[in-house]
């Protein structure tokens, strides 16, 4: 780890990235230039309107998306990471993530064991007690030896949650991992990421739900494929960014120790 990533305590820094989608002539930047770092052992989450560049953004920080700038994980340029190395120490839950549908949810959720496995060696009792635990930190347990295509949305969303969770990762990015949730499972899902911080992990989740994202440490607030503003998720700053960069259209309250924001 280089010295500014040290005394800074910096899980991922993202320096001039740019980035594209689509191909020949429907290509379009959609990142331009965007440069921040992500606090190790906080939660983090990325917020904006439809189009901003959250979940491109958040793509290449987890290295899945061709870009170009400079991503570090933890002091190392993320392109010199063995594949292996970097999977240990990143997860991610991508949107509209797909597993074979005839496998057990237990089999998908063992799946985030393999960076951890040597070549078709079967699953330790390590591997087991992770998969164990993800299950039941995301309520799947009971359903360990059903099919993923026998779930419903929300219940395969929280068994790919588990998949993540059971890599153990330092980081952990997520990328709408409330989709498919109700309410009661939207609060056990907050209660997963309080702890995972708690144990000195760190998260960094693109949300659309602004009241959930109030949670967080720290708010990233993107518009228009840049960073408009970052900063704590309590302070008055930050509350002005998110109202504006929603055109005015929400209020942000406190009520009962925490922040919420409502449609004007």
């Amino acid at each position: 780890m280089n010295v500014e990533d040290a005394m800074e305590n910096i899980a991922i820094r993202a320096d001039f990235i740019s980035a594209s989608l689509g191909n020949g002539i429907a290509k379009q930047q959609v990142l331009h230039g965007v440069s921040l770092g992500i606090a190790a052992g906080q939660w983090t989450s990325i917020v904006g309107p439809n189009g901003a560049g959250k979940s491109t953004l958040l793509r290449c920080l987890a290295g899945v998306l061709p870009h170009s700038g400079t991503v570090h994980l933890f002091g190392k340029p993320m392109q010199t990471l063995p594949q292996r190395e970097r999977a240990r120490q990143l997860a991610w839950l991508g949107q509209n993530e797909t597993s074979a549908d005839d496998l057990t949810v237990w089999d998908v959720a063992m799946l985030g064991r393999l960076p951890h496995q040597a070549w078709l060696a079967p699953p330790s009792a390590v591997d087991h007690a992770a998969v164990e635990q993800a299950l039941r930190a995301t309520q799947a347990w009971d359903w360990r030896c059903r099919p993923l295509g026998h779930l419903s949305g929300g219940e395969r969303q929280r068994v790919l949650l588990a998949r993540a969770l059971a890599v153990q990762a330092r980081v952990l990015l997520m990328d709408e991992p409330l989709a498919n949730l109700d309410p009661p499972h939207q609060a056990d899902w907050l209660a997963v990421v309080q702890a995972l911080v708690k144990q000195g992990s760190t998260v960094v989740s693109v949300l659309h739900e602004i009241s959930m994202a109030l949670h967080a440490h720290q708010v990233v607030v993107m518009a228009q494929g840049q960073v408009t503003h970052q900063g704590a998720s309590g302070e008055a700053a930050t509350h002005e960014a998110l109202i504006n960069v929603f055109d005015r259209r929400i209020a942000i309250h406190a009520l009962e120790g925490q922040w919420v924001a409502l449609p004007r």
